[in-house]
C-alpha cells in the first residue's frame, strides 16, 4: 500500500474512532515526511481497538477464571497436548477478542512464533490473543519430527492421481527414489509409499477445533474472529483446516507462510462465499517453491528431496474464485508497503473493499519466515478482513 492509501485508510479509521468515542484528540500527520511504519503502527492498533467489542450483560459469556501468558496442556486421544497461550497487554477479560492459533514448521514447537520479541510485540499492540500448540511425532511410536497431517502427508499420494499426458507421471507426492524416507512408524498401513512425512496418531483438524474451545473456555474469545496461521508444514495445514466444513466454521481467515498443499489437492474452501486467506512465499525457496507468476503448474523442490507441490497461483486462484473475484484475468498487484514483497490479486471480489480477501504475496527469500515484517501483515490483514465482514 503506498504511503498515500495508508494515510487515506488511517483518516478514515480515526474518523471512525472517533464517532465511537474511542479516540478524542487527532493530530496533524504529514503523510510524505512521517515514517510509515508508524503510521501502520498506529492504523493496526486501531483495526484492533475496533475489531473487540464488549460483552453486554445479556450475552456475558466469558469465563470466570481465566489464563494468564504461559504453557498450559490438554488431553486428547491419550496424547497430552502442549501449547504456548499469549495474552496481550492490556486484555480485557470482559471483552471479547480475537485469537490467532498458530501452527509450527516440521519439527518445530510452541516458542516457534511466540518466542520472537516482534511478534509479540506486535500482538501488544494489536490485542490478538494466540495459541501455539506443539504438533505430534516426538514421543512413542514415531520419536519423529512434531509435524501436522493434511492431505497426502501421511499417504504419500497426490491429488491428482497418474496424468496420462504428463511422461512418467506417477500418483506419488514424491520422486520416492530421490527423496529419502521419512515415513513415521504411526503411518504403518497408511503410507502407500516412502513418500509420506508427518504422523497418522491424531485427527490435526479435530485437535485445532478442540482447543479453540478449550482456550475459549478459558478466555475471552470473540468466535467470529478466530484465525489460524501456519509455517511451512503448518502453513500447509492451514488450508485443509478451513476446507474442512467444521474448520471452515470456526476459523474466520487463514494465513499461511511459505507452505502450500501437496500436488492435485486444489479444493476450495468449504464455506459458502469467501474464506480471506492471505499467502506469503518465498520466490529463492527451494523447499516449498512458489513457481512463477501465473503458472498454474506443479512445482517441485531443489533442497536435496523432491516433493510436489500446489504452485502459489493455484492455491489462491482456488481461493479467490471461492470469494467471487474475477479470474478470467490474470492477478494484479497490491501495494502493501513493504520492501521486497510483491502481492498480487484479483479484482471483482465480492466485497469491493480497499483490501482484497485473498492475497498471493511472494518476497525474494528463502525457506524461511521474516516474521520481523510478516507478523504485522498477517494481523492488519486478519483485522482488515474481520472488519469488513
Amino acid at each position: 500500500m503506498g504511503k498515500s492509501r495508508v494515510s487515506n485508510v488511517l483518516i478514515d479509521i480515526i474518523t471512525l474512532a472517533m464517532g465511537l468515542g474511542l479516540v478524542s484528540t487527532v493530530w496533524a500527520m504529514d503523510p510524505v515526511e512521517e515514517d510509515p511504519d508508524i503510521e501502520r503502527s498506529f492504523t493496526s492498533t486501531l483495526i484492533g481497538a475496533l475489531s473487540t467489542r464488549v460483552a453486554s450483560e445479556e450475552e456475558l459469556s466469558c469465563p470466570e477464571n481465566q489464563w494468564t501468558s504461559g504453557t498450559y496442556s490438554m488431553s486428547r486421544a491419550s496424547f497430552t497436548r502442549r501449547f504456548r497461550v499469549h495474552v496481550p497487554a492490556g486484555y480485557d477479560p470482559l471483552v471479547y477478542t480475537p485469537l490467532i492459533v498458530a501452527f509450527h514448521g516440521w519439527g518445530g514447537d510452541e516458542d516457534e512464533f511466540l518466542g520472537n520479541a516482534a511478534v509479540r510485540s506486535n500482538l501488544d499492540q494489536t490485542g490478538f490473543i494466540t495459541v501455539a500448540p506443539v504438533g505430534l511425532g516426538p514421543g512413542e511410536p514415531d520419536f519423529n519430527y512434531a509435524s501436522w497431517s493434511f492431505s497426502g502427508s501421511t499417504t504419500g499420494l497426490d491429488g491428482d492421481g497418474v496424468n496420462s499426458l504428463v511422461t512418467g507421471d506417477t500418483a506419488d507426492i514424491c520422486d520416492a527414489k530421490a527423496t529419502p524416507n521419512y515415513t513415521y512408524g504411526s503411518c504403518s498401513g497408511v503410507a502407500a509409499n516412502t513418500c509420506s512425512w508427518t504422523h497418522c496418531l491424531d485427527d490435526d483438524i479435530e485437535f485445532a477445533i478442540e482447543l479453540v474451545e478449550e482456550v475459549s473456555n478459558n478466555l475471552c474469545i470473540d468466535r467470529d474472529r478466530v484465525f489460524a496461521v501456519g509455517g511451512s508444514n503448518g502453513g500447509a495445514f492451514v488450508w485443509d483446516l478451513v476446507r474442512d466444513g467444521e474448520g471452515a466454521g470456526v476459523f474466520a481467515a487463514t494465513a499461511s507462510l511459505t507452505g502450500l498443499p501437496h500436488r492435485g489437492y486444489l479444493d476450495a474452501p468449504a464455506s459458502s462465499g469467501e474464506k480471506p486467506a492471505l499467502l506469503i512465499t518465498g520466490t529463492n525457496d527451494q523447499t516449498v517453491p512458489p513457481g512463477a507468476w501465473g503458472d498454474e503448474r506443479f512445482t517441485t523442490t531443489t533442497d536435496g528431496d523432491v516433493y510436489y507441490y500446489a504452485s502459489a497461483t493455484s492455491v489462491t486462484k482456488v481461493w479467490a474464485e471461492a470469494a467471487g473475484c474475477d479470474v478470467a484475468s490474470a492477478a494484479t498487484p497490491f501495494d502493501v508497503g513493504i520492501d521486497r514483497l510483491e502481492c498480487r490479486a484479483w479484482s471483482g471480489c465480492s466485497d469491493d473493499s480497499n483490501w482484497p480477501p485473498v492475497l498471493d504475496c511472494r518476497h525474494t527469500m528463502g525457506h524461511i519466515y521474516g516474521l520481523t515484517w510478516s507478523w504485522p501483515l498477517i494481523t492488519d490483514f486478519f483485522s482488515r478482513v474481520s472488519a469488513e465482514e
